[in-house]
C-alpha cells in the first residue's frame, strides 16, 4: 500500500513540475504523380503542363501521442502538393478508419500543403481549381491519396515512447519579401509600427528526442511561397520547401541515402504567406525597370511584370531559398532548448462561411457584420508577380471600369445579386462563384477548422492563405484567448496554412480596401479575417476548457469536373529500333562540375508514376574483385537530376535524363539508366529500361 501512494505521489510531483513525454512516430510516402501532360496547380495557367521531373513530391506525416494516455494523439501532414482539398483529407481519414477505427478522424488529423506551384492538379473536387487541368485526374487524386495515407501508416507503424520536444524560434533574413506592399501599407500605422518588417520573418521549430537523448524528428514553419519555380517551369518540383526537407533529411540520413528512403523525416510547413514571396530581387518589367508599384505593371499591363528570386534561374532561386530555411532549422535544431510540456489535445469544427455574423467585440466597426457567398474580384485575373495574369486584368482595382468585356462575359456564367455585390464592396465581382450551377460546385462552402495544442504549442489549422497581418491578427487573437481563459501566458501560436480545405486568400479589411490579387482572392468578402478570429476564438476557448462543440454541418458529396485531357492512346518504338534505345549517348568522360545527358527512346510517363520507385538512375561502379558491382547514386528524387519527356511525332517518346556531376562526386566508372512502361492498343503495359555506356568522372 506505501509503495502504491509513493507511486502516486511521484507521478503528481511529475505532472506538477510539468515534466511530460511522448509518443512520436514519422513516415514519409511518395505523391508525385503524373509527370507528363497534366497541367499544374498554382499559376492556373493552361500552357502549364508537366514535362517530366525536377524532384520527387512526398507527404510527410507525424504523430504525436500522449505516453499515459496513447490514444491521445494528433497527426501532422505536410505534403509537397500546393494545398489540401476537403475531398483528399475526407478520403484519407475513411481509410485510416477502415484500418484503426476511430484512432484517427477528422478531429485529430491535420494536412498542410507546402504550396508548391509545380506539381500535377485536377484532384479538387471543386470545379474553379481543375478548369485548367482539364478536368478532374483521378488518378493522380488516387496517388496524393494514397501517398498521405502510407505516410500516417509508416508514423503510426514507427512509434516510439517516451519522447522530449523542445521548441525553438528564430529570424531568418533574406528569404522572404511583400509582394503586395501597397495592401500592407494601408494597415493601421500603430499596428505597423509593432513590427519590424512587412513579412514574417520568424522561423518555429520543434525538435524530437527519444528516451536515449538521440535526435528522432523535426518540424518548422515559415512564411513564404512556393513559387521561387515561376509559371514557365514544367518539371516537378517540391520548391524551395521541397528543397529544404531535402537538404535537412540528407543531413540527418546521410549522403549515402537516396532521397525519400531514410527514416528520419523533415516538415518544412507552410504559414500564413498569403503576400510573401520568396523573390526576393523584386519585380522588374522585361526592360529591367522596376514595375509601376501600385498595380503591378508593366506600359499598363501585368503580363509583363514579374518577380525574380535570388538566383541566375529558378532552380538556383528555389536552391538559396530552400538552403537559407535548411540552414536556419538546423540553427535552431541544435540549440533548442524550451521542452514542451502538457497535455495533448484536439478541437475541430465545420463551419458554413457563406452567412457567418461576427459579433461587434471581433468587428472592427464594433457592430455586427457578416459574411459573404463566395466571389473572385477583377484583380484575382491580373495574378501576382510571382506569376502575372492574362487578358489585361491589373491588381489593385476597386472600381469595374478596367475590364468590361470579361466583366460582361462573366455574367453569364452567374450574375451576382444587389446583396451581394454590396456585401463583397468594394470588390468589383469578376466570378460570383457562390452562385455559379454548372452540374457541380466552383468553392468550398462548409469549411473545416482546427486546432492542436501540445503542452503550450497550438498549432492552427488554417484553410486558405493568410496574409503576413491576417496572420498576425489571428495568432494575437487566439493567445488572449489563451490567456483569457486560463491558459500558459508563454503558449506559442503557430499558422499551419492551406490545411484541410482551401478558399483562396484571407487579407485584412484594410488590404481588401486596395484590393490587390489577395484581396480579390478573398472569396467570403471583407470581414472574413473578422469571421475567423471570432470562430478561433471559440474554438481555442473550448479547448482550454475541455468544451465539447458542436461539429457542425457535413461538406456534401460533390461530383468533379469530368476529366477532358485525352488518354494515352499506344506508344510507339523508333523505326527499327525498341523502348530504351539511346538516342544520345554519354560522352566518355567529364570533370566534376558539369552536365552529363542522355536520352532514350522511351514511352509516355503517365503509364506508370513510378510511385516510390525512379524513371532514371545515375550509376557508380564499385567494383569487386568478383566483377562489376553498379550502386545507385542518384535517382529522380535527387536534386542533381532532371528527366525530361517529350513527345515525338504522334506515339514516339524521347526521354532525357540529365545529371549535374556534384563537385565532390567520387571519381570513377558511371552509367545512366532509364525505366518506365510501354502501352499497346490493347492498353497493355510492358516495364523497359534502357542504359548508356559506361563513362568516366574525373
Amino acid at each position: 500500500m506505501q509503495q502504491k501512494c509513493l507511486l502516486f505521489v511521484l507521478v503528481l510531483l511529475v505532472v506538477s513540475v510539468g515534466v511530460w513525454s511522448y509518443q512520436v512516430g514519422s513516415g514519409i510516402y511518395d505523391i508525385t504523380g503524373p509527370a507528363a501532360e497534366v497541367g499544374f496547380m498554382g499559376y492556373a495557367m493552361t500552357n502549364q503542363s508537366g514535362t517530366g521531373i525536377h524532384f520527387r513530391l512526398r507527404a510527410r506525416a507525424y504523430i504525436f501521442a500522449e505516453d499515459e494516455n496513447s490514444t491521445q494523439r494528433i497527426v501532422f501532414v505536410s505534403t509537397d502538393s500546393c494545398m489540401i482539398y476537403t475531398n483528399t483529407r475526407l478520403e484519407v481519414v475513411r481509410r485510416l478508419q477502415a484500418k484503426y477505427g476511430n484512432l484517427y478522424t477528422v478531429d485529430n488529423v491535420m494536412m498542410s500543403g507546402i504550396h508548391t506551384h509545380s506539381g500535377p492538379g485536377g484532384y479538387s473536387e471543386y470545379a474553379i481549381f481543375d478548369i485548367t487541368t482539364l478536368g478532374f485526374y483521378k488518378e493522380n487524386f488516387e496517388t496524393l491519396v494514397n501517398g498521405i495515407y502510407n505516410a500516417i501508416i509508416r508514423a503510426h507503424e514507427s512509434m516510439v515512447p517516451n519522447c522530449k520536444i523542445l521548441v525553438n524560434n528564430g529570424t531568418l533574413l533574406e528569404s522572404n519579401i511583400n509582394r503586395s506592399p501597397t495592401a500592407y501599407e494601408n494597415n493601421p500605422a500603430a499596428e505597423k509600427a509593432q513590427f519590424q518588417y512587412n513579412v514574417d520573418k520568424e522561423m518555429t521549430l520543434l525538435k524530437v528526442e527519444n528516451s536515449n537523448g538521440e535526435d528522432i524528428g523535426m518540424l518548422n514553419w515559415f512564411a513564404v511561397h512556393g513559387t521561387s519555380m515561376n509559371n514557365w517551369n514544367t518539371l516537378i518540383s517540391g520548391d524551395n520547401k521541397g528543397r529544404a526537407s531535402y537538404l535537412f533529411e540528407q543531413w540527418k540520413n546521410g549522403k549515402n541515402v537516396l532521397p525519400g528512403k531514410g527514416k528520419y523525416v523533415a516538415i518544412f510547413g507552410q504559414s500564413n504567406e498569403g503576400d510573401v514571396s520568396p523573390n526576393t530581387r523584386g519585380a522588374f518589367c522585361f526592360n529591367g525597370h522596376p514595375c509601376e508599384t501600385a498595380h503591378s505593371t508593366c506600359g499598363g499591363t501585368s503580363e509583363g511584370c514579374r518577380a525574380y528570386g535570388p538566383g541566375k534561374n529558378d532552380f538556383q532561386s528555389a536552391d538559396i531559398i530552400g538552403t537559407n530555411q535548411f540552414k536556419k532549422a538546423q540553427e535552431l535544431y541544435e540549440s533548442a532548448k524550451e521542452v514542451v510540456s502538457g497535455r495533448i489535445e484536439y478541437i475541430h469544427q465545420w463551419v458554413d462561411m457563406t452567412n457567418v455574423a461576427v459579433r461587434p467585440e471581433f468587428s472592427i466597426s464594433n457592430k455586427t457584420v457578416y459574411t459573404c457567398k463566395s466571389a473572385l474580384g477583377d484583380s484575382f485575373a491580373g495574378g501576382t508577380t510571382d506569376g502575372p495574369g492574362d487578358f489585361n486584368f491589373v491588381q489593385g482595382v476597386n472600381k469595374t471600369s478596367t475590364n468590361a468585356y470579361w466583366n460582361f462575359i462573366a455574367r453569364f456564367l452567374a450574375d451576382p445579386p444587389a446583396d451581394q455585390v454590396a456585401c463583397h464592396y468594394p470588390k468589383p465581382i469578376l466570378l460570383y462563384t457562390g452562385g455559379i450551377d454548372l452540374g457541380t460546385a466552383w468553392e468550398p462552402t462548409i469549411l473545416p477548422l482546427q486546432v492542436f495544442k501540445i503542452g503550450q504549442f497550438f498549432i492552427v489549422g488554417v484553410p486558405g492563405e493568410f496574409t503576413t497581418m491576417s496572420g498576425r491578427r489571428l495568432r494575437k487573437t487566439i493567445k488572449e484567448t489563451i490567456i483569457r481563459n486560463g491558459g500558459n501566458s508563454q503558449s506559442i501560436v503557430v499558422i499551419a496554412g492551406l490545411s484541410n480545405a482551401y478558399t483562396h486568400y484571407i487579407t485584412t479589411l484594410e488590404e481588401y480596401a486596395v484590393q490587390r490579387y489577395e484581396g480579390a482572392s478573398t472569396i467570403f468578402g471583407p470581414h472574413s479575417l473578422e469571421a475567423y478570429q471570432q470562430l478561433y476564438s471559440q474554438l481555442t476557448e473550448s479547448l482550454i476548457k475541455q468544451r465539447k462543440v458542436n461539429p457542425g454541418p457535413l461538406p456534401q458529396t460533390l461530383t468533379p469536373l469530368p476529366l477532358f485531357l485525352p488518354p494515352v492512346i499506344e506508344d510507339s518504338p523508333p523505326v527499327l529500333g525498341s523502348f530504351g534505345d539511346v538516342h544520345r549517348d554519354a560522352k566518355d568522360s567529364y570533370n566534376t562540375g558539369e552536365k552529363v545527358i542522355v536520352s532514350f527512346w522511351g514511352a509516355n510517363p503517365r503509364n506508370n508514376f513510378m510511385i516510390e520507385n525512379t524513371f532514371l538512375t545515375v550509376e557508380y561502379n564499385n567494383k569487386t574483385r568478383n566483377g562489376d558491382r553498379w550502386v545507385v547514386v542518384a535517382d529522380d528524387s535527387s536534386w542533381e537530376t532532371k528527366y525530361k519527356w517529350q513527345e515525338v511525332w504522334v506515339f514516339e517518346s524521347l526521354v532525357t535524363v540529365e545529371w549535374d556531376i556534384p563537385v565532390d562526386q567520387v571519381a570513377g566508372d558511371y552509367r545512366v539508366r532509364t525505366f518506365g512502361y510501354s502501352r499497346d492498343l490493347l492498353q497493355n503495359l510492358t516495364p523497359y529500361s534502357g542504359t548508356s555506356k559506361t563513362f568516366y568522372v574525373n
